[in-house]
């Protein structure tokens, strides 16, 4: 048995006798939590291209640091997680919707996502950084070095990663990609000079893609706090959300996630 799997009975015991199970008692109509206590299910919804935070392993499961911390709040739940994946851009929309009832998915909190759904965390903290194997971006000394309208730049379409490059290097071309697979590979392809994303996706390119000659750049460019979303006229799930992170916080189980996923980079990832 894994380290995190030994560690979660004895999370979800604490979590369960501290109370932050709020299914042991009829939940408010009005608020989601019923709708889950009623279904026996929570729906998690999350992109399932963003390793290590949710990607589909060998074995077709979808696996990943987000998705661990889903299963973690159905089980304090007493219920079961269901997962389902969305391309990135239709995760938000899927919540307002009611499609999924929670959205944990490599989310940063931006004001202008918080004006629609509502956000609890963060969880942990990243970056932007960009990912290269041109020897030209690779000598880089600064970022205005790579803004020029020769460099381009390929980040996913919808994401902080878009605005960010945009404003970092006006001048460079950006390069629209539907999911992180489709910018890697433009990456790899030559098509785009360079990747801007999360510091998490730079690692995972790195270590799954050795004989493409990836590079790294300018490591955690951004403070990016990354947040679970709920629906935003929901205060009692809210609530729940609030205690139940407060209380994994309290017992180190975020930290052994991060440890299980990250490894040697996870301090880097540790919530703030």
């Amino acid at each position: 048995m894994t380290k995190l799997g030994k560690l979660i009975p004895v999370v979800l015991t604490l979590l369960l006798i501290g109370g932050c199970n709020t299914m042991q008692t009829r939940s408010s109509d009005g608020s989601a939590l019923a709708r889950i206590e009623q279904r026996g299910e929570l729906v998690l919804g999350t992109s399932g291209d963003m390793e290590p935070m949710s990607f589909t392993h060998a074995d077709g499961k979808v696996v990943g640091l987000d998705v661990d911390i889903g299963r973690f709040m159905a089980q304090a739940m007493g219920v079961k997680l269901t997962t389902r994946t969305l391309p990135f851009t239709e995760l938000l929309p899927a919540l307002q919707r009611g499609e999924v009832d929670v959205v944990i998915s490599n989310l940063t909190i931006t004001p202008k996502r918080n004006m629609s759904v509502a956000f609890v965390g963060p969880y942990m903290t990243s970056g932007k950084c960009i990912l290269t194997k041109q020897e030209s971006l690779a000598r880089a000394q600064q970022a205005e070095d790579l803004n020029t309208p020769d460099t381009r730049i390929a980040v996913m379409k919808g994401s902080t990663s878009e605005d960010f490059v945009r404003t970092l290097l006006p001048q460079a071309t950006v390069m629209l990609a539907d999911s992180r697979t489709a910018a890697v590979d433009l990456v790899k392809s030559d098509q785009a000079g360079g990747m801007l994303t999360d510091y998490p996706i730079c690692m995972s390119s790195l270590k799954n893609h050795p004989e493409a000659g990836f590079v790294s750049l300018f490591s955690l460019l951004s403070y990016e706090p990354i947040g679970i979303a709920l629906p935003g006229n929901d205060p009692l799930f809210v609530n729940w959300t609030e205690n139940f992170l407060m209380r994994m916080e309290a017992l180190g189980a975020l930290d052994e996630i991060g440890k299980r996923w990250f490894g040697e980079y996870a301090e880097a990832m540790q919530s703030e």
